[in-house]
């Protein structure tokens, strides 16, 4: 068996928060074979606690500075003394996960503790790619995908995931004072920006901005869609059933009338269920797996392409590796006997 690449106590402080912070990304990772659930529970803890403490904290500036200590000393090999610090250490060491990757997360991170308002949606696209797509990127690569299709596909997935999330909590991040639709959008749509903030309410024209960012996520949902069949097999069904459910966060929105202010919509145990079922005809794949990467994620692609990796062979690996060698003595054993012949 291969040997665990992380503290069995560590990896359970990173289940218990994955269970507690994200009910659909716990629910699509009980479909994904322990050998990648386990390092992506971890991944996704220190993104979950990178994210608390800009979003949580009453110092952004000095949380942000611990944040980047922290992510040194996990590439240096000797991450702070805690289980989510060590568990994602252990990750990125074991898969060889490019730093540029974890610090284009804690990037966006400092975009949102300095207040950053997005003009444009390719502005918006920006933001998207560091919080989220470099998360996909990330957790592709746990997976031993290389293959460049693929990573981009992935990558398209985090940003969709993204833009579903602030299309559902519009309302929420106002009344924290966060804005992350388009300025020009809301201004198209005749809506202050700082009159909205003053008094989040939702208006008819609001509705059709949050339909056009989640028009957006549609489209990368389906332009993700094909990657999955690039995934390991024993991977497919976990990652289709989190881009049904989070593409299902959306048609609760739009069921709503697109009204994210007033209301947070949620996909039910139940539906999540059927949804992971429907999930199971994504797994073949579609057309379009080599469209062009996003613009805001090239960068992250980039950045994977150093991240070489060799699993550690599994029992038929190995097998065929004996017999291989074995071959290869033969036929030298037999060169060797003609030329003392």
């Amino acid at each position: 068996m291969p040997r665990p690449f992380a503290n069995k106590a560590d990896i359970a402080a990173c289940r218990a928060l994955l269970c507690s912070g994200s009910h659909s990304f716990f629910a699509a990772s009980l479909l994904l074979p322990r050998r990648v659930r386990d390092p992506a529970t971890a991944l996704y803890a220190f993104c979950r606690v990178a994210d608390d403490a800009i979003d949580l904290g009453d110092d952004p500036e000095t949380a942000l500075a611990l944040l980047h200590e922290r992510l040194d000393a996990a590439y240096a090999g000797t991450p702070a003394q805690n289980p989510i610090d060590r568990a994602f250490a252990a990750t990125v060491r074991t898969f060889n996960i490019p730093r540029a990757l974890p610090a284009a997360l804690i990037e966006g991170l400092a975009w949102d503790a300095a207040g950053r308002r997005y003009e444009t949606l390719s502005d918006l696209m920006d933001y998207a790619a560091r919080v989220a797509g470099a998360v996909g990127v990330m957790m592709a690569l746990v997976m031993g995908v290389r293959d460049g299709d693929a990573l981009a596909r992935a990558a398209d997935l985090g940003v969709a995931m993204q833009l579903t999330n602030i299309g559902r909590d519009v309302g929420e991040d106002a009344a924290a004072g966060r804005l992350f639709l388009p300025l020009d959008w809301l201004g198209q749509a005749g809506i202050n920006a700082a009159e909205f903030l003053d008094a989040p309410a939702f208006p008819p024209a609001l509705g059709e901005v949050v339909e056009l960012l989640l028009a957006e996520a549609d489209a990368l949902y389906r332009r993700a869609a094909p990657g999955i069949a690039r995934l390991p097999r024993g991977c497919r069904a976990g990652i289709a059933a989190a881009r049904r459910i989070y593409a299902a966060i959306g048609g609760e929105v739009a069921a709503a009338g697109y009204d994210s202010v007033t209301r947070r919509a949620r996909v039910n145990g139940r539906r999540k269920i059927a949804l992971a079922l429907a999930a199971i005809g994504d797994i073949f794949g579609g057309a379009d797996l080599h469209a062009p990467a996003l613009p805001a994620n090239m960068f992250l692609l980039r950045a994977a392409e150093s991240a070489t990796w060799s699993p550690e062979p599994n029992g038929v690996t190995k097998l065929l590796n004996l017999f291989e060698r074995l071959e290869r003595a033969q036929r030298e054993a037999s060169l060797s006997g003609q030329r003392l012949a």
